[in-house]
């Protein structure tokens, strides 16, 4: 209420001040400075109605206003296996020998992968490479490549080393790859 008591003040002083400003003598600037007339303000104001009293205002209605905060939308973590680029299955090597395998996969989630994500062995033979390796930042819908470097054991014998893709909840996704040689005696 008291609100609107002061918003009707402040309209109706507007209102006087407005009033009062257009009824003013205006200065001629064709006539000489001594013959300028001045009025007062209290000459020039002519109401024809009573001023207006709070009551002949709409009344303001609160409005309350809600907000819900909105959750990020989720997104989904996937890795699709698309080809071997180096070493096929089976391929026979020599013992001691730096293996350089590459993978080709998509990024078949929404999710875009950075930093935060990574790739960690699984199963098998560490074969000289690091347990866990960043997975190469890539956008959702983009086919990349992953690579990691391997030495073949001098032993002879038939390896394999599996890999899985991780987001940076440390949960794992997508279709697992591998590398699987035979050392030749």
């Amino acid at each position: 209420m008291v609100l609107n008591i002061r918003i009707a003040g402040r309209i109706w002083l507007g209102l006087l001040l407005a009033a009062l400003v257009s009824s003013c003598g205006v200065i001629s600037r064709n006539e000489p400075a001594e013959q300028e007339v001045f009025r007062a303000p209290t000459q020039a104001v002519s109401l024809t109605s009573p001023p207006a009293t709070p009551t002949q205002f709409a009344t303001a209605t609160p409005i309350s206003v809600e907000f819900h905060p909105t959750a990020t939308p989720v997104c989904s973590d996937a890795l699709t296996f698309i080809e071997d680029l180096t070493i096929p299955d089976g391929m026979q090597v020599s013992p001691g020998a730096v293996l350089d395998k590459r993978w080709r996969v998509e990024n078949s989630g929404t999710c875009n992968w950075d930093e935060s994500y990574s790739i960690q062995r699984t199963a098998g033979q560490e074969l000289g490479a690091p347990e866990r390796l960043a997975l190469y930042p890539a956008r959702s819908g983009t086919e990349t490549m992953l690579r990691i470097q391997f030495i073949a054991p001098e032993e002879p014998g038939t390896y394999r080393s599996a890999w899985q893709a991780y987001n940076p909840l440390g949960e794992a996704f997508g279709d697992p790859f591998y590398v699987e040689f035979t050392v030749s005696p």
